[in-house]
């Protein structure tokens, strides 16, 4: 007798590597006061809490992630997962995970969160690259090693703060990462622009109050009933903001695939 099963697979991305590069500035920033002669130095701490993107003026507790040090910094970055898909023939775009928490923070798109702590505010430049294809290396067969032709795409990308500088240029194109080891930018600050602690989020929710469209949707079984997120043991959403497509001629396994992106941080004036 056999058995019939349905094929799945799962893909996702680990965020493991970061790169920040730094032209100059200072530890500390100067402050003037307006009533008597005299400065006030204050010392960054050189650490900044994960904030809700949507409301960004709430600390959030998103669990554990990669972060860079130093007055101009990556805070925190979400973990890309794509969660468990069924294999088809037909549709082979496959929808990321929204960002879950463990606190009473409701489910929110996939965001980075930059701080820039810098006293000459010279901009910033945030991209980002991805190091190889998604792949399993375990697959003995070396054609369904990798998923080849397959593009990692964002969009629906919005800054938030609540500092009061202007805000960093997100790019409103789709992202689509079609080349490995190539960066694409994300955002960009100006000379004086991106100070503060500021959120890059792609997708929203439908309770933001920032006129973005919502891009969330709750995943739900073949019996209707909510899936419940193994890790923050809530309702899991699905983010529309964020698609892994791959070609219907790439062979894929029922298996788990993964990549590495590379988040790059630049210091200096951009254009």
């Amino acid at each position: 007798m056999v058995k019939k099963y349905h094929k799945s697979f799962m893909a996702f991305a680990t965020l493991l590597t970061f790169l920040i590069i730094f032209f100059g500035g200072s530890q500390s920033v100067l402050a003037h006061s307006t009533v008597s002669k005299g400065a006030v130095s204050v010392e960054d701490t050189g650490k900044t809490n994960p904030v809700d993107p949507e409301n960004p003026e709430n600390e959030v507790d998103p669990g554990e992630s990669p972060s860079t040090e130093g007055p101009l910094r990556i805070d925190f970055v979400s973990e890309l997962k794509f969660g468990l898909n069924d294999l088809s023939k037909e549709n082979r775009v496959y929808t990321s995970l929204a960002q879950l928490f463990h606190d009473e923070t409701d489910a929110r798109g996939y965001y980075i969160q930059v701080t820039d702590r810098r006293g000459d505010s010279s901009g910033w430049e945030l991209q980002v690259s991805q190091d190889h294809q998604f792949s399993n290396s375990i697959i003995q067969s070396t054609d369904g090693q990798e998923l080849k032709g397959a593009s990692l795409s964002f969009d629906h990308g919005w800054a938030n703060s609540v500092s009061t500088a202007e805000a960093p240029l997100v790019t409103r194109d789709t992202i689509a990462i079609n080349e490995m080891n190539s960066a694409y930018t994300v955002a960009t600050s100006s000379k004086g622009a991106g100070t503060g602690v500021w959120t890059i989020e792609f997708g929203a929710s439908s309770g933001n109050k920032n006129n973005q469209s919502n891009t969330l949707s709750p995943l739900v079984d073949k019996s209707g009933n909510p899936v419940i997120d193994e890790v923050f043991n809530k309702p899991a959403y699905s983010n529309s903001a964020i698609t892994l497509s791959v070609p219907k001629t790439t062979k894929i396994q029922p298996v788990k695939y993964s990549t590495t992106l590379t988040w790059i941080l630049t210091a200096g004036p951009t254009n």
